[in-house]
């Protein structure tokens, strides 16, 4: 699509307020955006039973789920002459060759993306896995954390394995297990296995497909006399709607006729089958030349769903439906990952500056191994796109064990962390295809500043007429994005004269620290350019020594309380060769003698300013990554939401 020019406004689907949890949840809940996307280790999972030639849909379902990054794929079709496996390193197009030649054919298969975590990416190691006389065949996502133990025992018990991988070990337990019914044996051999995983294992005498999950999601497409299966509902859309999500501890037995589903102990289960509401259409680029820009212009309309129907001028408050009193909690932990991380620093930003309410932010890998000091007056907050990151889970199930109370600023519902939380705050971003995040990280931004307000007007720290100012700033951000998404043919323009630099320096000040330490993100996610944030007055305390001529800094300098300071900042950086892009507020035209290059955004509150100063960082990573030729939807070594530790 051209610079600055823009698709037709998609149309908003109705806010859903967000409800409260209190440890679980049914199956049946309808999800924004499909299911919650893995995007970690060992990726995508499809599946089918049915009329259907299974290698047709297979290689469809993968392709829809390309997104996630992997470094290798393959499939296992039942044919007349058996159960047939063809797998390859690289992409799916090395597959899909491969299958031209093989040719198969049949009406039930299982096939698999991997992104390489035991064993590295080669043909031998890719999925699917098989027994020794090739009747069982098992995909994974995942890790098998005592799969060394068990593979071991197997050797010993004779078993031969051809592969590096933890997966290949469940392949060899489930035929120990076996006695006639695949069911059983994927049930029996579980009860060995410590880790996470999605399960999918087929028998060569069986017209069924057998599935397990414990962290990894998994979902059950149903259709007519057909059945589908997946790691994320992209690959289900084109045949079917009507879904089951699998939770926790469910073993699947999924056949023409219908699913039944038990729990590891062999109990009955009923899982609800609801109709997701994504259109294939919102996963599609939308003439855009890849997702990651279609997404940077989506925010205008994301931030209105995460806005509607939730701010309450007249009172000065906001609605979020969460049954959760702010005078109830005496300080507040947030703990995330990456972009949502970062998020979550600008909320301790403003619920400390709103509702006067202490908060400590962690990165949820180290949060649990610091021995925190939680009592059960502390609200612990998890951040997360997918619901499904691992260490953001664990951090949120250590808070809980402390007695923390709980609540989930999630996107994608009927994801694991909504079902382990007390409340939930949807933030209605819709489905996020780029591993890079952008309009998620925006909404998440939105979520924080009606949480901080909420808290505010609760706890008495804020009042009415300020907040009925704060509201009206926040009804403007959708406009005020898109004017700034005007400004791409500038970007590109300040891209073009900086894609060859080896390293960024971005700096900002207060609230505007989370967006520098984002834009850095986004810069060395998707350029692979090396890329460091500071807070701008940290700067002369070592960063200094990295300026000179060749260097550019990235200066958030918009207008507020320490503007004056920021600007000092700016000149310690020319007066040591630095090339300065910054920033500012329109109108400023005081930063043009200080900058080589300014990005202007809109006036809006000092304390809503990340909204509208993260696009043009945005676009400046994407544009770079463009110039250089980058991968930029699906950035090397990286995944959406990494569900092992």
């Amino acid at each position: 699509m051209p610079p600055g020019v823009r698709p037709p406004r998609p149309p908003l689907e109705p806010p859903r307020e967000s409800q409260p949890r209190k440890g679980g949840t049914t199956a049946g809940e309808g999800q924004e955006g499909g299911f919650p996307p893995e995007r970690g280790f060992m990726c995508g999972i499809v599946g089918y039973i049915g009329f259907r030639n299974a290698t047709d849909v297979l290689i469809d379902g993968l392709r829809r789920l390309e997104y996630r990054g992997y470094d290798s794929a393959g499939v296992a079709v039942k044919t007349p002459q058996g159960l047939r496996v063809v797998k390859r390193s690289g992409k799916l197009s090395a597959l899909e060759a491969a299958l031209k030649e093989e040719k198969l054919e049949g009406p039930l298969g299982i096939g698999h993306t991997r992104w390489a975590t035991h064993g590295a990416p080669t043909d031998p190691n890719a999925h699917p896995h098989t027994t020794e006389d090739g009747r069982i065949a098992v995909i994974h996502n995942g890790i098998i954390e005592n799969y060394l133990e068990l593979k071991e025992a197997l050797k010993a018990r004779g078993h031969r394995f051809s592969s590096d991988t933890d997966s290949e070990v469940l392949a060899h337990l489930i035929e120990e297990k076996y006695r006639g019914d695949l069911f059983e044996a994927l049930r029996e051999a579980l009860k060995e296995v410590r880790g996470a995983y999605a399960v999918v294992a087929v028998h060569q005498d069986h017209e069924e497909i057998v599935a397990a999950r414990t962290v990894s999601p998994l979902v059950v497409g149903l259709g007519e006399g057909e059945h589908f299966l997946a790691s994320d509902v992209p690959a289900l859309l084109p045949y079917t709607r009507k879904v089951i999500f699998l939770h926790d501890g469910d073993v699947a037995r999924i056949t023409r006729e219908g699913v039944e589903i038990k729990d590891l102990s062999g109990n009955p289960l009923f899982r609800e089958a609801v109709e997701v509401d994504w259109s294939l259409e919102a996963a599609e680029k939308g003439g855009f030349p890849h997702y990651m820009l279609k997404e940077i212009y989506e925010q205008p309309w994301v931030l209105e769903n995460t806005l509607g129907g939730r701010l309450v001028e007249e009172e000065g408050d906001v609605d979020l439906g969460l049954e959760l009193d702010p005078l109830e909690v005496d300080r507040v932990h947030v703990v995330a990952c990456g972009t949502a991380a970062y998020a979550g620093l600008y909320g301790k930003y403003l619920l400390e500056a709103l509702a006067r309410v202490p908060v400590e932010w962690d990165v949820a890998s180290e949060y649990r191994y610091r021995d925190p000091v939680v009592d059960e007056r502390t609200l612990a907050i998890a951040i997360s796109q997918s619901g499904e990151t691992i260490d953001t889970l664990e951090g949120l199930r250590e808070a809980r064990r402390r007695g923390a109370r709980t609540l989930g600023v999630v996107n994608a519902k009927g994801s694991s962390l909504t079902r382990e939380v007390e409340a939930v705050l949807y933030i209605h971003a819709g489905p996020e295809i780029g591993v890079a995040s952008t309009k998620a990280y925006m909404a998440m931004l939105a979520a924080m500043a009606m949480l901080a307000l909420r808290f505010g007007r609760a706890r008495g720290t804020l009042g009415k007429e300020e907040a009925q100012a704060l509201i009206r700033e926040l009804k403007k951000l959708p406009r005020l994005v898109e004017e700034v998404l005007e400004k791409r043919p500038l970007i590109a323009h300040i891209a073009e004269k900086y894609h060859q630099a080896q390293d960024f320096l971005f700096l900002g000040r207060h609230v505007q620290v989370p967006t520098a330490y984002e834009g850095a993100l986004k810069l060395k996610e998707i350029s692979y350019i090396h890329a460091e944030a500071y807070p701008a007055g940290e700067m002369k305390h070592g960063p200094i020594a990295l300026i000179d001529e060749h260097l550019p800094v990235v200066v958030l300098a918009t207008q507020g309380p320490l503007y004056e300071k920021t600007l000092a900042n700016i000149q310690e950086v020319r007066a040591r060769g630095g090339k300065v892009i910054a920033i500012a507020t329109e109108g400023d035209e005081e930063i043009r003698k200080l900058a080589q290059d300014v990005l202007y955004v809109p006036q809006v509150h000092p304390l809503l300013a990340p909204m509208v100063s993260v696009v043009p960082l945005q676009l400046l990573a994407y544009e770079v990554a463009v110039l250089l030729g980058r991968d930029v939807d699906q950035p090397r070594n990286l995944a959406k939401s990494v569900t092992v530790e």
